[in-house]
C-alpha cells in the first residue's frame, strides 16, 4: 500500500532551527508549544537535543498577556500591514528584531496543510520566550509612557514598574493558563 505524503519537493519543506537541526514544518501542529530536538551533544544527529520556543501565527496574543491588555495594545499600536491589528506576528517581530540569531521564521502561507501561515522557532525554550516577549512589551510601553506630556502618569507607570516581576508575572499567567496542554484557555 502506497505511504501517503504531503505534496512538494522535500527539500522546500524544511526548516532550519536556529541551532542547525532541520525539521519538516508539517511536524508543528496547532497546539504545539516547544518543540525538543532529540539527540545533544553525544548523538550522531545534528540535533542539539534542547528545547525550542514554537509560535504560529494563529496563537493569539493572550498566550502572553491578558486579554485586557492585549486589547490596550490592539487599540493603542497602529499596524501598517496585512494583519489589521497588532497581534502575535507583531511580537515575535519584536522579538526576531532584538534576537535575529536566535529566532527562525517559516512562511507557510502556500502550503494549505499546516493550518498557519507563519511559524517562529526560537533558540529558547518557551517560558524564557515568554519572560522576554513580556520584557520588551514593557520596554515598548516606558518608551510610549516617556513621550506623555502628564508627568504624574509618567511617575505612576515608573512607580509600577520598579515593582513588577517579569519572571513572576509569567509564572503565574502561565499557571492560570495551564500551559502543560495544548487546551490553554484565554482569560
Amino acid at each position: 500500500m502506497a505511504t501517503p505524503r504531503v505534496p512538494g519537493p522535500e527539500d522546500e519543506r524544511q526548516l532550519e532551527l536556529p541551532c542547525g537541526a532541520t525539521i519538516d514544518p508539517h511536524e508543528i501542529d496547532l497546539g504545539m508549544r516547544e518543540f525538543t530536538c532529540p539527540g545533544g551533544p553525544d548523538s550522531d544527529t545534528d540535533s542539539c537535543g534542547e528545547t525550542h520556543a514554537v509560535v504560529t501565527d494563529v496563537h493569539p496574543p493572550s498566550r502572553f498577556f491578558p486579554e485586557s491588555l492585549v486589547t490596550i495594545l490592539q487599540e493603542t499600536i497602529d499596524t501598517e500591514d496585512d494583519f489589521g491589528e497588532f497581534g502575535t506576528p507583531h511580537l515575535m517581530g519584536v522579538v526576531l528584531e532584538e534576537f535575529p540569531e536566535q529566532v527562525v521564521t517559516h512562511d507557510a502561507s502556500d502550503d494549505g496543510a499546516v493550518g498557519y501561515s507563519m511559524v517562529w522557532v526560537t533558540d529558547f525554550d518557551a517560558r524564557r520566550l515568554h519572560e522576554i516577549i513580556v520584557e520588551l512589551v514593557v520596554e515598548l510601553m516606558e518608551h510610549a509612557i516617556s513621550h506623555a506630556e502628564d508627568d504624574t502618569a509618567v511617575g505612576q507607570f515608573e512607580s509600577q514598574m520598579l515593582e513588577f516581576d517579569v519572571s513572576e508575572f509569567v509564572e503565574q499567567y502561565r499557571q492560570q493558563r495551564d500551559f502543560e496542554s495544548e487546551h490553554d484557555r484565554a482569560l
